[in-house]
């Protein structure tokens, strides 16, 4: 079985993340890392986007790429800020295009707190945003243990 190597760029708001809540996520395939709960694989770069409107995306992907990242994800961060990114999907299909990576919205689950949020703010009632939460948004157990 050839072994999946995971990128994962966070929003430049959360640049001081240490990543705590993707890395247990992805151990526990947990939130947008179930898809791999049956694979082989191993995250093996963590950047920031660069701040809006994403100056890295523009080149992060390339190295990503280069060192054999198959896959990046796009941290529940993008999904969960106030506002959620804006130009995720553009970044997604830029990426999808240039360097012929999957993207995939998502690492870990929602925190419940930010659920609770958006849902009274009715944040995610477009399709863009309800297809992009869909791998994270899991069950009300698992979104409070990542509160």
């Amino acid at each position: 079985m050839e072994k999946l190597k995971i990128g994962i760029i966070i929003c430049d708001r959360y640049n001081t993340c240490a990543g705590g809540k993707c890395f247990r996520a992805f151990r526990n395939r947990e939130g947008a890392f179930n898809r791999y709960k049956d694979k082989d694989a191993e995250i093996v770069a963590y950047t920031t986007c660069g701040g809006c409107p994403g100056g890295n995306i523009e080149y992060a992907p390339e190295e990503m790429k280069k060192n054999g990242v198959t896959h990046i994800h796009f941290a529940t961060g993008f999904l969960v800020g106030y506002p959620p990114c804006p130009y995720m999907e553009y970044f997604k299909k830029l990426i999808n295009e240039k360097y012929e990576l999957e993207v995939v919205f998502g690492t870990h689950p929602i925190p419940q707190k930010y659920f609770t949020q958006h849902s009274n703010l009715n944040t995610w009632d477009s399709n863009i945003l309800k297809s992009a939460i869909s791998l994270t948004i899991t069950d009300e157990a698992l979104r409070l243990k990542y509160d």
